[in-house]
């Protein structure tokens, strides 16, 4: 469930490889408690990451209906891809807790955190959200969202770091919409501002949909830049107005894709100087996904988040990453696809010797 108290500022390791980090509420350096058989000791982060850190949870897999359209085993699947694949290792994951609804609600309504969280809202408005209520399904929505503040956190002292779920950037102040309760990356961004930890944060949101509940929460805030290029004949019908909008035709492909791409990251780097790029890095652009409508392949998938994370930390500038939208009946396909992102910071990171 959603966290309504403090979280205490330590977090523990464990001697399964998995790290157990609490979002702290203070400092983007987290204290790593680590266990043995016989003692605990203090260890500052900067002493314990040296490769890319990617977050994950149990609990970012919840129960659903059979046969609901929302690929729920793809958030587990990945995390065991990206083992078995040895994309990444047990030591470099990140377990994260559920944020204290104070942070929730710094960018949502406080009776609508209440009503997802009881599971009070109105039928339509859960209908609105495509997921049915359920208690597992609160845990994993609370998780999932610390889980980006964590990333969020990490990049910052790391360079680098990949969420294995996350880009629910559907989610407005007073209701979920598209599969989206909490909007994640808007709440990192405030929880980082609140704290003074940056000052700018660029959104870059290239998953297929607009990212029109980020645009409308940040559009009379001149602390978070959001970036969108999206399908312009997809989901949501009503689009909102983001700082910056490339709507791109049906049937896109890779090449005039990351041209355009090209055409605008570097500049928007240069003109915003953020201390934190938040990319969602929807996988639905493929030319396979039943929500996209554009015709990327894995290729093209692999180049996108290459190009962009590249130019972010070669230029100087962290990048927190979620894996945003993807849909598809193979879920082995889907899951690769997602797991492209993770490669490709894979590379960078080792490249660039964060």
């Amino acid at each position: 469930m959603c966290d309504s108290g403090v979280l205490s500022p330590l977090g523990y390791r464990l001697s399964t490889g998995v790290n157990h980090l609490s979002i702290l509420a203070s400092s983007p350096l987290p204290l790593l408690l680590s266990a043995s058989a016989c003692s605990f000791f203090l260890q500052p982060l900067n002493d314990l990451l040296s490769h890319l850190c990617v977050v994950y949870h149990p609990d970012y897999v919840a129960p659903l209906p059979a046969g609901h359209r929302f690929p729920m085993p793809k958030f587990g699947l990945l995390k065991e891809l990206l083992l078995r694949d040895r994309v990444i290792s047990p030591d470099q994951l990140y377990q994260p807790g559920p944020p204290p609804q104070a942070w929730i609600q710094q960018v949502h309504q406080a009776d609508y955190v209440q009503g997802y969280c009881q599971g009070t809202l109105t039928p339509k408005a859960q209908r609105r959200i495509g997921l049915p209520w359920s208690p597992n399904l609160v845990k994993r929505t609370c998780t999932a969202v610390g889980g980006t503040i964590l990333t969020a956190k990490l990049a910052l002292n790391q360079g680098l770091a990949c969420n294995t779920a996350g880009g629910t950037h559907h989610a407005f102040p007073d209701y979920g919409s598209g599969f989206c309760i909490f909007n994640d990356l808007a709440i990192a961004a405030r929880v980082l501002l609140s704290q003074a930890l940056v000052q700018r944060i660029l959104i870059v949101d290239l998953d297929v949909h607009q990212g029109d509940g980020s645009a409308w929460i940040f559009r009379d805030d001149p602390r978070v830049f959001t970036f969108s290029m999206h399908c312009a004949v997809n989901f949501p019908r009503q689009k909102q107005t983001s700082d910056l909008d490339v709507p791109l035709p049906e049937g896109l492909e890779d090449e005039p894709y990351l041209q355009l791409l090209q055409a605008h990251l570097p500049d928007l780097l240069s003109q915003v100087k953020p201390d934190l790029v938040l990319y969602d890095a929807g996988a639905d652009t493929h030319g396979g996904d039943r929500l996209g409508k554009l015709a990327m392949t894995n290729t093209g998938l692999y180049d996108r988040d290459y190009q962009v994370l590249s130019t972010c930390v070669g230029a100087g500038y962290p990048v927190a990453c979620v894996i945003g939208g993807g849909y598809d009946d193979n879920m082995a396909a889907l899951v690769y696809r997602h797991s492209l992102l993770h490669r490709a910071a894979a590379v960078v990171y080792r490249q660039y010797r964060l």
